[in-house]
């Protein structure tokens, strides 16, 4: 850290300071910032007031292809992509801000959030790595999350054609406040 310019590792710090308070785990931050493992440890202590959690980061792509976590995961993948490629945005700010943005549309929907930091993260890293991409439903058109190389010309999505149990334990612990199925919820 002691090379760097003090611009350089302002950002930086500003960068794993933004990450934090979006939930990012240490490992991360390591990963995003060039910041030590002892710096950054002390600043999640001091943002959080807590040592950062300990353990394995997601590591399964089969996660972001079931029901639910598949619609979340395809909105916030779609918007990442859509600020790469048509905005110019740099990979880690676009990130970011794609994050963002999926956390804003997910409270206008009066929806919970299925998919935290970590598991945004670990997506855009999948889809870095050609392990997943992106299938067009040929009932709606809408661009989802599916397993690389997997036949994808008769693919219909969840959302045009949820599994039978879709939603059922959502509903349960829903039904006084909202009367729609989940499944109709996420068709507008």
């Amino acid at each position: 850290m002691s090379s760097k310019s003090p611009v350089t590792e302002m950002q930086q710090v500003q960068l794993a300071i933004e990450l934090i308070e979006l939930g990012a785990r240490l490992q991360v931050l390591e990963t995003e910032t060039d910041l030590s493992h002892a710096y950054l440890t002390k600043l999640y202590k001091e943002l959080r007031g807590k040592s950062p959690p300990k353990g394995m980061l997601p590591f399964s792509t089969d996660w972001f292809t079931t029901w639910l976590p598949n619609i979340h995961a395809s909105l916030f993948i779609n918007i990442y992509q859509r600020l790469r490629e048509d905005c110019g945005c740099e990979r880690i700010a676009a990130f970011v801000r794609a994050f963002r943005l999926y956390q804003e549309q997910i409270r206008l929907d009066d929806q919970k959030a299925v998919l935290g930091l970590t598991r945004a993260w670990t997506l855009m890293r999948f889809f870095e790595n050609n392990l997943l991409q992106l299938g067009r439903c040929t009932r709606c058109g809408g661009q989802f999350v599916v397993h690389t190389y997997t036949p994808i010309q008769d693919y219909v999505c969840g959302i045009c054609q949820p599994p039978s149990r879709a939603g059922k334990t959502l509903r349960s612990t829903d039904a006084a406040s909202k009367d729609a199925p989940v499944s109709a919820r996420y068709r507008a």
